[in-house]
């Protein structure tokens, strides 16, 4: 597998980088997790946001989705699509309530929505918890800790395994989503301070821990606020897990 950067800035788009969006591709296939503030615009620079074939979305914050209603757009009144955009309609894998909450973003009411149907271009499917297949990936969903109806990825392929946390406080689901994991694409938004809110999101301790508890091969931070230092995160991590830890880089490819 490998895994584009196309947004790692946390809670809100960086000066430098947009809100979180991760490019996973294996075999041909391309999912897209999260679509955050910018994050289309950096789709974009690299390929047809026409060439996606899946999105996945952790939860419906708007640093994780606000860039669906311009993919909207695209989809449904580009004037030349490289095929009928009815013809392939793009499957969305998101919390319960995705389709609604993506039409309301979209126009705050019906009237506004006049002639507006996502169904011709979406397909909306529910996450559940459980393992589905996603074109050649394996993805396994699992409630994580949020103020909101939010889900953590395990997604395998050809004997090798991603995690990402999504946002998430630490918690035991994710410690089992991410057990063995190749790499834990992990949340940290925040140093570590008692003060901090609970039940919200992890510092770089917490996820460190996070990474010990799972025996993960190496951890990847990322959704690190603008008003963090990086560096900070980087260091408490590192205190906590003996393995790798890496930041995630604004538009790197890593291989998994």
């Amino acid at each position: 597998m490998k895994l584009t950067i196309l947004g790692c800035a946390g809670s809100v788009p960086g000066p430098d980088a947009p809100a979180p969006c991760y490019l996973v591709e294996a075999d041909g296939f391309r999912l897209v997790l999260d679509l955050g503030n910018g994050a289309l615009a950096a789709l974009q620079a690299r390929m047809s946001a026409f060439d996606i074939d899946a999105l996945a979305f952790s939860h419906l914050h708007p640093d994780h989705c606000a860039d669906f209603s311009a993919l909207a757009v695209l989809r449904q009144y580009h004037p030349a699509p490289p095929y009928p955009a009815t013809e392939r309609r793009l499957p969305v894998h998101g919390p319960s309530d995705t389709s609604h909450r993506f039409a309301a973003q979209y126009a705050p009411n019906e009237e506004e929505r006049l002639g507006t149907d996502f169904s011709r271009v979406f397909d909306f499917l529910p996450l559940t918890g459980e393992t589905v297949q996603i074109g050649p990936l394996k993805v396994t969903s699992a409630r994580v800790l949020h103020p909101c109806e939010a889900y953590g990825f395990r997604i395998e392929h050809d004997g090798r395994s991603l995690v990402y946390s999504g946002d998430t406080a630490a918690c035991p689901a994710l410690d089992r989503l991410s057990s063995g994991a190749d790499l834990l694409l992990a949340e940290a938004t925040w140093t570590d301070l008692p003060t901090r809110p609970a039940d919200m999101h992890m510092s770089g301790r917490q996820a460190g821990q996070t990474a010990c508890r799972a025996g993960v091969g190496r951890l990847m931070l990322t959704h690190i606020a603008p008003w963090t230092d990086p560096q900070v995160v980087l260091a408490e991590a590192r205190g906590e897990f003996d393995g790798e830890v890496l930041l995630a880089e604004q538009g790197r490819v890593y291989e998994v």
